[in-house]
């Protein structure tokens, strides 16, 4: 991405983490989980080109109410708000769509080098084979929020500071169940609800289609954490456990506290401990915060991490809630809503959403038509 559409000049904002991580050799290639090598086949097929698959031709006015609902701003009825003059509140819009596309962008090359330091790292062949269709996953998602920035936005912030701690730590740990953890379940599960705020509810159909496809990929990325680490976790000791607990509790907070977006205020020359103080009090927020951890909640529990730190972290955020939602359920729902998106197209129809989808590559319209048709698994 060119650095001349960063509100900070980018020598501020990138770092090295240093790691000890071993690298694992494994020669054992007939001793293979079905579910994970059916993931993998999975990875394989659900390999898409953001270029083809999506239609850049679209204008974008990154200023427009469409893009979202202003409610989801984190200041809307504030003083503050209600003090702003349309064409303010078009500048707060733009700086909030590259504040969020941002993150969104960073957290994916956090998680393209946490996919490779997995298939570096993990002791099991098969979780090597599905990390490396994600390791392609994250490359292609990169891409395809940086070109959205580049061409559609115009503008872009450096990494938030909570998101740059907590990748600090996911990457910098040398065990690979943590990286797994710390990426694939926490990080990529706050991702799927963030997502999901775009998918559903912007009236942008560039970024509607780019989410939910991007959706499709990062739930197959939670379901492979989900079964790498739920053979694995009934094998630690007690104190192993609640080190992870741990963990997530720490996690958990840092996530819960990184939407607050204190960039933006100064950049747009608001008193940035006004609008903090608003945004953690806001019920709208308090509410927004909610959802962003019910893909968290349930897998969490999944995995077996259920200690009292963590049933207290969860009932302190008010998302203990969540624990009776389905992993794969969600999961099954956003690889239907992409699936949908491309049976509309190779049936000729066109919706807000469908309208986004390039016609130039109408052998993937054919593949998942054929799939369906023979009552694949998709």
């Amino acid at each position: 991405m060119s650095t001349r559409i960063y509100t900070l000049p980018v020598d501020q904002s990138q770092w090295q983490v240093n790691s000890s991580a071993t690298t694992t050799f494994n020669w054992e290639y007939d001793e293979t989980r079905d579910r994970l090598l059916t993931l993998y086949e999975k990875g394989k097929n659900k390999q898409w080109n953001t270029n083809t698959r999506l239609d850049w031709s679209i204008d974008v006015d990154p200023a427009s109410p469409a893009n979202a609902p202003d409610y989801y701003i984190p200041i809307y009825g504030s003083d503050m708000w209600e003090t702003l003059d349309e064409k303010a509140r078009g500048e707060l819009r733009h700086h909030m769509a590259a504040w969020m596309n941002s993150q969104f962008l960073h957290g994916e090359q956090g998680a393209l080098i946490c996919a490779s330091k997995i298939v570096q790292t993990v002791p099991d062949i098969d979780s090597k084979f599905y990390a490396a269709t994600q390791t392609m996953d994250e490359a292609r998602h990169m891409e395809t929020y940086s070109r959205y920035l580049r061409e559609k936005v115009e503008m872009a912030y450096p990494i938030n500071p909570n998101l740059k701690a907590l990748l600090n730590d996911v990457v910098g740990d040398p065990r690979w169940d943590m990286t797994n953890l710390g990426m694939q379940v926490l990080i990529e599960g706050l991702a799927l609800a963030a997502f999901s705020m775009i998918r559903d509810y912007s009236d942008e159909p560039l970024a509607k289609a780019l989410n939910t496809y991007v959706m499709q990929d990062e739930a197959r990325h939670v379901a492979f954490g989900r079964l790498a680490l739920r053979e694995y976790y009934p094998q630690l000791t007690e104190q192993e456990r609640e080190e992870r607990e741990e963990f997530v509790v720490y996690a958990c907070y840092l996530m819960r506290d990184r939407f607050v977006a204190e960039e933006v205020w100064e950049n747009i020359g608001l008193d940035k401990d006004e609008c903090i103080k608003y945004v953690n009090q806001s019920e709208m927020m308090l509410a927004f915060r909610k959802m962003l951890f019910s893909r968290i909640v349930p897998t969490i529990k999944d995995l077996g991490l259920w200690g009292p730190k963590v049933r207290q972290a969860f009932e302190d955020m008010g998302v203990i809630d969540f624990q009776s939602l389905n992993p794969e359920d969600l999961s099954a729902a956003d690889e239907e809503i992409a699936d949908e998106l491309d049976r509309k197209r190779g049936n000729g129809r066109a919706d807000d959403a469908t309208s986004a989808l390039s016609d130039i590559d109408p052998a993937r319209a054919e593949e998942v038509d054929a799939m369906i048709e023979s009552g694949a698994d998709t």
